[in-house]
């Protein structure tokens, strides 16, 4: 049985909270529609580290004042993890323990696609992200991230294969690229996976967690704790930031990530933006720059989750690595991301929309010139994890959840 619920926001307009003084002689107006409003963020933070700059964190709320609903379209999917659009409207969805399905805009939902290499699903590994092949209308090719078993544990791999014209099987499965080295645990694999302009892909991994594979994410010579770029074959990207450095994988695109979930590019400007989880606080949202150090492990606005400071002294800045754009303590959990690039609800226009797990929320970004100044959080009374969400062709978002539902967000 579908399930409607109704959004309705009533204008009212605010100054600017005295907590963030600054907003209006900044000269920064949010896009039209939106009002401003206390932090969203009312818990106490883990900790007392103070952010690099203003707006770096709890930030001003605001609220959608264009009426909107949520409606469940699908139920019973077994713990969705990714979302692809494909192009007639309907979706191609990756289940954890290794199956695909395809859910029709109505909601029917597909016999398990067979055809799939085996994944190890334990923990956090699985079947996770998806995309589709820029010509899918052509070849019907498909890539996805999934943890890959092999002898020494497992790994962070990435496959390929053509998705059958009846739509029962993947057709040809190869697994083209696995991010060294092998780990025998069960945290922190990265998964998402999306194509850019020029027809190749980014592919984030993890770095596996635990205290012996962490500094791993400030190796240049692993995969762990990076977004790489390669190509449709798996091979390292020419141009890419460490193609012709000796002791660095040439597939490397940028470094010193704890386990991004999340990757999309802004809709005007073509950067790469990520979302990663941090430890117990410290959730970040990034902008990507070919060859930087996004510092994990070495700075960090978290803690261990026993609670214990990271480091010795823990440190949230250092020369040389970069700020997140915005971080969350207490955390978020952010998984999927996108950007919306609809008109039906204007004020959404080019905002940064978050899947949130632990946080039960999908948190809506209002980004002015690579700023965070507004956020807001969407369909927190339903209490879901949110795992993914992506942009639709009819204006509205739409994101499935690790209780197997997927919900469509859009204009009344």
């Amino acid at each position: 049985m579908h399930k409607t619920f109704l959004f309705l926001f009533v204008s009212f307009s605010f100054q600017a909270i005295a907590c963030n003084p600054n907003t209006q002689d900044r000269g920064e107006t949010h896009t039209a529609g939106d009002s401003t409003y206390a932090p969203v963020e009312k818990d106490k933070p883990n900790t007392d580290y103070q952010p690099a700059f203003e707006g770096q964190t709890r930030i001003n709320g605001v609220k959608t004042q264009t009426a909107y609903t949520a409606k469940v379209i699908a139920e019973g999917l077994k713990s969705p993890w990714g979302i692809a659009l494909l192009p007639d409207g309907r979706f191609l969805i990756t289940e954890k323990e290794g199956t695909m399905r395809v859910v029709s805009k109505e909601g029917t939902v597909s016999d398990p696609i067979t055809g799939l290499p085996e994944v190890d699903s334990r923990g956090q590994g699985g079947l996770l992200g998806l995309t589709l092949d820029p010509k899918f209308d052509e070849n019907r090719m498909v890539y996805w991230v999934f943890a890959q078993p092999v002898n020494e544990g497992n790994l962070t791999a990435v496959g390929k294969g053509k998705l059958a014209a009846d739509e029962k099987t993947i057709e040809n499965a190869q697994v083209i690229y696995q991010a060294i080295p092998a780990y025998d645990g069960k945290l922190h694999y990265g998964g998402r996976i999306l194509f850019d302009k020029n027809g190749h892909l980014f592919v984030s991994t993890g770095e596996r967690s635990d205290l012996a594979t962490r500094p791993l994410a400030q190796d240049l010579k692993s995969g762990l704790g990076k977004i790489v770029r390669i190509t449709t074959d798996g091979e390292p990207v020419g141009g890419n930031p460490f193609a012709n450095t000796s002791d660095a994988l040439p597939e490397i695109y940028s470094y010193g990530h704890r386990n991004v979930q999340g990757l999309a590019f802004h809709p005007e400007t073509g950067d790469l933006w990520e979302t990663e989880f941090g430890p117990r606080g410290g959730d970040e949202v990034n902008r990507i720059v070919a060859g930087k150090n996004y510092g994990w492990p070495t700075i960090t606005y978290g803690l261990e989750y026993s609670g214990k400071a990271i480091g010795n002294p823990p440190i949230q800045q250092k020369d040389g690595l970069e700020q997140p754009i915005y971080y969350w303590d207490p955390v978020l959990s952010p998984s999927g991301i996108t950007f919306y690039s609809g008109t039906a609800i204007p004020e959404w226009k080019n905002n940064l929309f978050i899947a949130g797990l632990s946080s039960t929320h999908i948190a809506r970004l209002v980004i002015e010139d690579n700023k965070v100044v507004g956020e807001e959080r969407l369909l927190a009374k339903e209490g879901q994890r949110f795992r993914d969400v992506i942009d639709g062709q009819d204006g509205a978002l739409y994101s499935i959840t690790d209780s197997g539902r997927l919900y469509r967000i859009g204009k009344k």
